[in-house]
Formats: structure tokens, C-alpha cells, sequence
């Protein structure tokens, strides 16, 4: 009866422990607003709330606004509030080439305010790890964190385990008392070590292993490729926001199979030698950077010319090249006779980064092209075709790739996940109407001369067929 009251107790204290880290994972979800806005709003609005994607940017959404209800109404259902009449909704739908937002009707107040307050304090920069933003003045307010649960849940796991054996110790012992009540004799007590080898505990533990094996392999394989923020250093630091931005480079003058094939190409040298034949010192960093396209295409600066059989030559003939250019264009800038201390070191250090950038352990030669890092990419059952997007739906490089122009370094801004693009295909409008490539789908033009029909999008025009990029 003693042994009956203490398991009774200990099953009291399990559900207890386990009620305790049910509360303590609840807690920990206070971060309602990020996982609603990564459910509902993460496909279309860029997560900075600050750069348009396929939406427009959310940072101050609330002061864009008339009123809160309007707001809320929008969310819930666009296509009534600009049937409604409200200017700014009307002015937006515009703006944004008619296309429809889709609809959240089941969201309640709370979780369109949780979302919001996320919005805000990622606007201002309010949310970081350990920290969060509340809805000021709201009883019980709605906490947005971004926070790591690992070490909650290893400890749950650690205590939970440590439970279930002391447990299954229990059930053990009643047993054996059970057996020797019964009359049996020379019953061996189970230890420790005879539970844990169990064919049961071995069991779970294998299948607990596959479980888990299948869920990292199948996480890892949806994730390839989503690197949202990745922005790798790159073997040259070149910099968007002058060439795009500043001087307006045409993307497609780079990237030029964006227009013409699957690929938009990383550009040969041969590009950047276009230009940098003439424009031989970077507006910041002088001849640091552009001193690696020289060396890696091996065209010398100092001859203004291309070197003949620079494959041959010698990482010294290389080095004695470009040491004579740097130092002749350090004395010339300052104004020297000759280099000075500092002008040693700018001469090595300039040196050693083109031969760290231009090689590494499988590239030994400075000769050859420069292996940039890839920053975007789709895993190979996915196909995607640039020259279908950019030459036939005249997509902007900037609705995939954010504002590029506006980037130091560049990086990724887009999820580029399955959910992304289908959302994408639902909601973008097909230019039917200055488009040849569209003129074979005589019945949406009919219907839309005949008034039955405002716009045609992707996904009418199959879209959102499996095969169209699972082939």
C-alpha cells in the first residue's frame, strides 16, 4: 500500500513537472507575432520591414493608416476596403499593379496586433535576441522575442528522461515485490544496467534515432538554398551601391543571361575590363580591388596592355608587376620621391590580398578566373529560368533580389522557398497586353475584351502546376 501511495505521488509529480514545462514552453511562445508573420506575411514583405519584396515594405504601416480598424479591415479582407473607397487603400492597390493582397479573415485583433508589433520592433531595431517589444497599455501585453529555445528543450529532455527511469525503477521493483508475493523464489532484481538494455529501451531508441535522422535530412533538404540575410565576404569587394546605384549600371549589362538563358551568369572579367582599362582606381579603396581583376585577367597597368603568355610567368615575374604599380601610384598620390614606411606596408599588404583572393587551396595560380561565392541557389529538383521571368514576364531584378542597388555587400533577401513563389504566381499580373509571347491564349483575351475578366496572373496560365518546375 506504502509502494501504491509513493507511485501515486511520483505520477502526481510527473504530471505537475510536466504541467510546469508545458507553461514554460508557453512562455516562451510570446513570440506570436514572428511566427504569424512567417506563417501569413513572410512570402510577400521583406522581413527588415524596411525594403520592398514582392510587397511593399511594413516598417510604419500604422501611420500610413487612418485608423487602426481600417487597418485591421485591410488585413483581414483588401478587396472590401477598396471597394469601399478609401483612398490610401485604392492608392496602394494602384501602386502595386492591382494586385490583390490575399486575405487573412480568421485572424482575431490579438494576432493582428502581435504581427504588428513584431513589424514595429523590427522597424526600429527594438528586437533582439534576449529582448522584446510589448504592446504598450494592453493588460496581459503580447511580448515579441527572438530567443533560442534549445537550451529549454535539452533540459526538458534531460529531466523528462531522467523521470521516465526513475519511473520505469518503480514499475521494476512492484514487479519483482509482486513476483514474491506471488510465491516465486530466486527472482533476481533487475539493475539499472539490465533496464537500459532492454530490448524496449533499445527499440525506442532506434526509432527515436530514425525519427530523428529522417527529420534532420528532410529539414535540411527544404532549407537548401534559404539562406534569407546570407552575405558572404567576397574575394573582391565589389560594391553595388557604386556601380548600380551610383553609376546605374544596367543589372543585365553584368548579368546579361538574365535576359536569354536559365542562368544570370556570374560576369567574366572580361566585363569588368570593359570599363576598368580605363578606370583604374577605386573611389575607396584606391588600387586595392581593382589591382585583382588586373591580376587575375593578366592585364598589366603599368604598360596598359594584356601580358603575353601570362599563364607562364612565375608568382614572383607577377608580384614584381603589380609592386611596381602600387608603389608607383602610392608615391604619385602623396606627392613622394619615394616610398615611405607607410608606403611599404600599403605595397605588402595590397600584395598579399590579391594572392589571398585569387587563391586558395585548389586554385594555386593567381592566374585565372576569380571564384566568387554564390549567394543564391535552388536545390536541383526546382528549376527556375531567368530568361522566362526577366525577357518574357518583365519581372524587375529587385522584386526577386531587393533593392541590390542599395547594397554594400550584397545578400540574400528573398526565403526563395516553395511557398514564396507560388504566392508569387498567384498574385502576379501577366502583361498581357504588350507581350507576343502571351498572344496564343485567345480565351483570356476575349474575356478580357469582353469585360468578364480584369487580369490573368500566373497561376492561370498554369502556374501552379507541379510539373511546370518539378519535371
Amino acid at each position: 500500500m506504502m509502494l501504491r501511495s509513493s507511485f501515486l505521488r511520483l505520477s502526481l509529480l510527473f504530471c505537475i513537472t510536466l504541467f510546469s514545462f508545458n507553461s514554460a514552453i508557453a512562455d516562451e511562445q510570446s513570440d506570436l507575432g514572428k511566427t504569424l508573420f512567417k506563417a501569413n506575411c513572410a512570402q510577400c514583405h521583406n522581413r527588415n520591414m524596411k525594403d520592398d519584396l514582392t510587397g511593399p515594405a511594413l516598417g510604419g504601416v500604422r501611420e500610413r493608416w487612418e485608423s487602426e480598424e481600417l487597418l485591421y479591415a485591410w488585413i483581414r479582407n483588401s478587396s472590401a476596403v477598396i471597394a469601399g473607397g478609401d483612398a490610401y487603400a485604392v492608392e496602394l492597390y494602384n501602386k502595386w499593379n492591382k494586385v490583390v493582397m490575399n486575405p487573412f479573415p480568421n485572424l482575431s485583433d490579438e494576432e493582428i496586433e502581435a504581427i504588428l508589433v513584431y513589424v514595429d520592433c523590427m522597424y526600429d531595431g527594438s528586437c533582439i535576441p534576449g529582448g522584446g517589444a510589448s504592446v504598450a497599455g494592453n493588460e496581459g501585453a503580447v511580448v515579441v522575442e527572438e530567443s533560442d529555445n534549445t537550451l529549454l528543450f535539452v533540459t526538458l529532455f534531460i529531466i523528462l528522461g531522467i523521470l521516465a527511469l526513475v519511473l520505469a525503477r518503480i514499475i521494476s521493483n512492484l514487479n519483482h515485490m509482486a513476483r514474491v508475493k506471488q510465491g516465486e523464489t530466486d527472482i533476481e532484481r533487475r539493475t539499472l544496467t539490465d533496464l537500459l538494455t532492454s530490448k524496449g529501451v533499445i527499440g525506442f531508441v532506434l526509432f527515436a534515432l530514425i525519427v530523428l535522422a529522417g527529420y534532420t535530412t528532410v529539414n535540411n533538404a527544404i532549407n537548401l538554398g534559404r539562406q534569407q540575410g546570407y552575405k558572404p565576404d567576397q574575394p573582391i569587394k565589389f560594391s553595388h551601391v557604386t556601380h548600380a546605384g551610383l553609376h546605374k549600371i544596367d543589372c543585365q549589362y553584368c548579368h546579361d543571361g538574365a535576359r536569354r538563358s536559365k542562368h544570370s551568369i556570374i560576369p567574366a572579367t572580361n566585363t569588368c575590363m570593359n570599363c576598368h582599362k580605363a578606370i583604374v582606381k577605386g573611389s575607396t579603396y584606391g588600387t586595392a580591388e581593382i589591382s585583382k581583376i588586373f591580376a587575375s585577367i593578366g592585364w598589366d597597368p603599368n604598360e596598359k596592355k594584356y601580358i603575353d603568355n601570362y599563364d607562364a610567368m612565375s608568382e614572383e615575374e607577377i608580384e614584381a608587376i603589380f609592386t611596381k604599380w602600387i608603389t608607383d601610384q602610392y608615391v604619385a598620390d602623396n606627392n613622394l620621391s619615394a616610398l615611405d614606411r607607410e608606403g611599404e606596408r600599403v605595397v605588402k599588404t595590397q600584395w598579399e590580398g590579391i594572392k589571398n583572393s585569387l587563391t586558395n587551396d585548389a586554385k594555386t595560380k593567381i592566374q585565372g578566373p576569380i571564384e566568387w561565392t554564390r549567394i543564391h541557389n535552388l536545390p536541383d529538383h526546382a528549376y527556375f529560368n531567368h530568361a522566362q521571368h526577366v525577357g518574357v514576364g518583365k519581372i524587375e531584378c529587385q522584386e526577386c533580389h531587393g533593392k541590390v542597388e542599395k547594397m554594400e555587400i550584397v545578400e540574400q533577401q528573398a526565403p526563395l522557398s516553395m511557398g514564396w513563389c507560388i504566392n508569387c504566381h498567384r498574385q502576379t499580373e501577366v502583361k498581357f497586353s504588350d507581350n507576343p509571347y502571351y498572344e496564343s491564349y485567345e480565351k483570356y483575351h476575349e474575356e478580357m475584351k469582353e469585360g468578364k475578366r480584369e487580369k490573368v496572373t500566373v497561376e492561370d496560365i498554369g502556374g501552379l502546376e507541379c510539373q511546370k518546375c518539378h519535371y
